[in-house]
């Protein structure tokens, strides 16, 4: 049978297939599908503009949400930028104050500093060390407000964004078409663009309000690690103080008479 076979491949009319290259199944299949072209990407001079008009598209669409959450974004840039300046170095803790309390000497404080009110309050309460450091824990409490603040906020935003989200999808399938029992198209895509843009501006608000939180605190507790040192070399100095004139003074009293 394979003599048969092979007899009838080398007959005369399957000579001219022989030593023929056919091509391959990968060559076929990018003569039969061929891949486009890839171009670089062009960024249009508007897109910066057509970002907006989308922004703008999102706050149209989150209905009556957006109030309470434009409240929200105002309240938390201003917290983040009024506590920013607040806390910069130089009204917290100045360079010349602090040089000189390292360098032994007790300044006199003024009120344009942290440091310089706590300096000024330890002066006038001389050797009552606890009303000196309950005064400069009230100072750290000053420091803090407004940050919890951020933290409701980046709290709530997102609950707010997801009122919007159940709302806008039991909008999306409380119409339904009498003739065909499915929701309405338009009434549909509405609600899901309420839906869908309140959760972007929740989240949107939350995540830097989240971040400028996180942000003040380690600043504040840097301040305050900074102003921790300071103090203790301040009520220190006030202790070793009347210790020494304590020694001192009865040598400097005189003999009495005989």
């Amino acid at each position: 049978m394979l003599q048969t076979l092979s007899s009838r491949l080398s007959a005369p009319a399957f000579r001219p297939l022989q030593g023929r290259k056919y091509p391959s199944p990968r060559a076929i299949s990018r003569e039969l599908f061929p891949r486009p072209a890839v171009t670089p990407r062009q960024v249009h001079p508007s897109s910066m503009f057509l970002a907006a008009i989308d922004l703008a598209r999102i706050v149209r669409e989150a209905g009556y949400l957006v109030y309470p959450l434009l409240l929200c974004s105002i309240v938390a840039v201003f917290i983040i930028f009024e506590r920013a300046y607040a806390l910069r170095p130089s009204a917290v803790v100045p360079e010349d104050l602090a040089e000189a309390v390292i360098e032994g000497r007790v300044p006199s404080g003024d009120k344009r500093s942290i440091l310089g009110r706590i300096l000024n309050f330890a002066q006038r309460h001389v050797g009552d060390t606890e009303a000196t450091k309950a005064y400069a824990r009230l100072e750290v409490i000053r420091m803090e407000r407004g940050i919890g603040y951020l933290d409701v906020i980046y709290a709530a935003a997102p609950l707010i964004g997801l009122i919007g989200t159940v709302s806008g999808l039991l909008g999306a399938f409380s119409v339904v078409d009498p003739q065909t029992k499915m929701p309405d198209p338009v009434v549909f895509t509405e609600s899901v663009g309420y839906a869908l843009s309140a959760t972007v501006l929740g989240l949107g608000i939350a995540l830097p309000a989240l971040i400028g939180s996180g942000y003040l605190r380690r600043v504040v507790d840097k301040r305050v690690a900074h102003l921790d040192v300071l103090l203790e070399r301040v009520l220190a100095k006030q202790g070793a103080a009347p210790a020494a004139s304590a020694v001192v003074a009865p040598a400097t009293i005189p003999a009495p008479l005989r």
